[in-house]
Order: C-alpha cells, then sequence, then structure tokens
C-alpha cells in the first residue's frame, strides 16, 4: 500500500501539472498543438481518477478524453487553417 505522505505530493504535482495545461492550452496559438496538450490535460485527469480509485471512469476518460477526442480534435485542425489570426 502506498504510504499517505507521498499522496499529498503527487496531488500537488498533478493539479499543477494541470493548471499549466490548461492555461498552454488556452494560449497557444497553433490549433496542433492546442489539440496536444488537450490530449495531455485528459491524460492527466485520468490519473486523478485512478487516483481516487475510479478505475472504470479512468479508462472511460483514457479512452474518449484522451484518445478519441485528440484524434477528432487533430483532424478537424488539419482540416482548417493552423494558425489563429491574433
Amino acid at each position: 500500500m502506498i504510504e499517505a505522505t507521498f499522496l499529498w505530493q503527487f496531488d500537488i504535482i498533478l493539479m499543477s501539472m494541470l493548471v499549466v495545461c490548461a492555461i498552454v492550452a488556452l494560449t497557444v496559438k497553433d490549433l496542433v498543438a492546442a489539440s496536444i496538450v488537450l490530449g495531455a490535460y485528459g491524460f492527466l485527469i485520468c490519473l486523478v481518477y485512478i487516483e481516487m480509485l475510479a478505475v472504470d471512469v479512468a479508462f472511460t476518460e483514457a479512452a474518449v478524453g484522451a484518445g478519441v477526442s485528440t484524434v477528432l480534435l487533430l483532424g478537424t485542425a488539419n482540416l482548417i487553417k493552423r494558425r489563429s489570426k491574433d
């Protein structure tokens, strides 16, 4: 069993990475890069669910949030202009 002293440190690292991914996804101008960062965000949310012992929700998030959504966003970004005008 994992000691409780390690879990709060993992929580802080995980939540800070989530905040960084969210800020980067909002500020990046390239749509492909934003899609990849959102896929990483979905994977980090999957790790949060695993830590909360909700493995079924984590599996769904990994399949849909980090997998299918990222592929659809990348396909859409390739069909339209890649860069924002601002």
